[in-house]
């Protein structure tokens, strides 16, 4: 594991006054690089060479954009050093994580994380102390989960990944044990999941209730947790098929998906905030114990609030949650910071307060 003296090292060399802000150009990096640009820092993409036209569009806010063939290649010698010479903190995202190996990200890649870089791969459902562990610990109401598709007794929804596109998912609703194979083999006759992809599932709990992903931003200079704001996430193929006639949905023989597509603003009910703050505080605090120094900057907890009021999380983002509707749509925020912010700016101003303060190393790893 790269170690912290090392970065700390790193940014002694810095030229803190030319400080950048880079990131894979996939995901969130727009919201990023826009936040960058409110608060006067430079920034770089590194995007691949077959999508970059978003990048290279909205060259406002992208001033510079290393080409290489795939992200992975972000492990380069050669790009490290040149994310290293234009004094870069570098912010991970899903793309990052997805396509760039953590051993890689947790040993070769020697250029300052905003972020705890350690923490990146509990997001995954493999890691030992991963996000279910996390939540437990900080005792948040989470699906109950079945190691078997046997014990199946009530709904349940199955999280599978995709065979051939590794970041989308396949995600399926299933009933009982019966219900649950027949839809395994219609997919993977479908070729949409892989007998490999299966054995790495969770089945869990089908929460009905109504979705949120809560936003956060915990702030190691200020010692504070702050509450950004509510996105909810517009999926296809489901989301606007559930808005076809009933009877027209049963005519349709598809196999639905979760593949995320877009992004819509929402707000929760004011007596449910209490809820939302205290929940975000104990998962600050258990991540501070589990994986030291915990949080740096933003956080994502997803998941729905059912009938009785009560906040089932389901899933973790353990960096930029990607929630670009935050910067024009977020009143919690413009309650907290007297103006409407979005998660890249608040980045950027947790980075320029770090400067001011020379308290950079507080917030890289």
């Amino acid at each position: 594991m790269i170690e912290r003296s090392q970065i700390a090292e790193l940014i002694e060399s810095y030229n803190t006054r030319a400080l950048s802000v880079s990131c894979i150009g996939s995901h969130s990096a727009l919201e990023v690089f826009d936040g960058a640009k409110d608060e006067g820092l430079s920034t770089m993409a590194v995007c691949q060479k077959d999508r970059m036209r978003a990048y290279v569009h909205f060259k406002r806010i992208v001033d510079r954009i290393l080409i290489v063939n795939k992200f992975s290649e972000v492990l380069r010698k050669d790009i490290i050093n040149e994310l290293r010479a234009s004094n870069s903190i570098f912010v991970p995202n899903r793309s990052f994580t997805t396509y760039v190996p953590y051993e890689g990200i947790e040993n070769v890649f020697l250029v300052p994380i905003f972020g705890n870089r350690a923490l990146l791969k509990a997001e995954e459902r493999w890691a030992e102390k991963n996000q279910y562990y996390l939540l437990s610990k900080a005792g948040i109401r989470t699906p109950m989960r079945f190691s078997s598709p046997d014990e199946i007794d009530r709904p349940v929804m199955v999280k599978v990944q995709e065979a051939k596109r590794k970041v989308e998912r396949a995600f399926f609703i299933a009933s009982s044990p019966s219900e649950y194979r027949q839809k395994v083999r219609e997919r993977i006759e479908a070729g949409l999941i892989s007998e490999e992809e299966l054995s790495k599932a969770v089945i869990e709990e089908l929460v009905i209730g109504t979705f949120f992903n809560f936003n956060y931003f915990y702030s190691p200079i200020d010692s504070n947790l702050e509450f950004l704001g509510i996105d909810r996430r517009l999926q296809t193929n489901l989301y606007d098929f559930v808005n076809l006639p009933a009877k027209d949905q049963l005519e349709i023989n598809i196999l639905l998906q979760n593949i995320e597509v877009g992004h819509q603003p929402a707000s929760v009910r004011e007596s449910l905030l209490e809820k939302v703050l205290e929940v975000g505080e104990r998962f600050v605090e258990t991540v501070k114990e589990e994986y030291p120094p915990g949080i740096i900057g933003p956080f994502a907890l997803q998941g729905a609030i059912n009938k009785d009021l009560d906040f089932v999380v389901f899933d973790v983002s353990l960096r930029v949650p990607g929630s670009p509707m935050l910067t024009t749509t977020s009143p919690y925020s413009k309650y907290y910071h007297g103006f409407v912010i979005g998660v890249g700016r608040r980045i950027a101003m947790e980075l320029k307060r770090a400067m001011e303060q020379n308290r950079l190393k507080e917030v890289v790893t």
